[in-house]
């Protein structure tokens, strides 16, 4: 069971060299040199910097899908859903801030191709979140005045820019970020304030 702290070491030396230099000035073999391993390791679990790059991305994406799923289908009512689904993004955002950033700031260095996946997987996300929305303006428990799309295109629109602005060490937590956050999309959505 070797294999596996290898591509960790990979993504973890990736991540912070992409941070503190961007993906288009950090060569391959800074990134071996700073994992401690050769260049035929990381071609064995990656074939590209690209690959380094949406893995990087990739691994808090698959994370954030598995909670949604379990948040979506969860037993709480529809609003309380919403919210702990909403507060959760952020949280766990905050939580792979560096994963985050670099990813937005380098999408577009991205092979076609590679691209084109990347945003399937997100979309695939936005569009889960979006049903939860959708449900509950069908319901009539969210007003229907602005279209599900728009709603989550707007909220998504803020959580993608928390790079931008968040700092671990500020005045809020993740957590309190995603609580605020998620209060404010139920209540563009006329639900009001939902309790924990």
């Amino acid at each position: 069971m070797k294999e596996e702290p290898v591509r960790q070491r990979l993504l973890g030396a990736a991540t912070r060299l992409f941070a503190e230099r961007g993906f288009e000035s950090t060569s391959v073999q800074e990134i071996v040199l700073a994992a401690g391993v050769t260049k035929g390791a990381m071609y064995h679990y990656f074939s590209s910097k690209d690959d380094l790059l949406q893995e990087i991305y990739g691994r808090v994406l698959r994370m954030q899908m598995e909670r949604l799923t379990a948040i979506a289908d969860g037993p709480e009512s529809l609003p309380e859903r919403l919210h702990k689904a909403a507060a959760d993004v952020v949280e766990t955002t905050t939580a792979n801030l560096d994963d985050s950033k670099i990813f937005f700031r380098s999408m577009h260095l991205l092979a076609p191709e590679t691209q084109k996946t990347v945003r399937a997987e997100r979309r695939h996300y936005h569009e889960r979140f979006r049903d939860l929305v959708a449900e509950g303006q069908r319901a009539g428990t969210f007003s229907d005045r602005v279209p599900a799309e728009l709603v989550v295109d707007y909220f998504f629109g803020s959580v993608h820019h928390l790079g931008t602005w968040y700092h671990t060490d500020g005045p809020l937590t993740g957590a309190q970020v995603g609580r605020h956050f998620a209060d404010l999309l139920l209540a563009s959505l006329g639900a009001g304030h939902v309790g924990e």
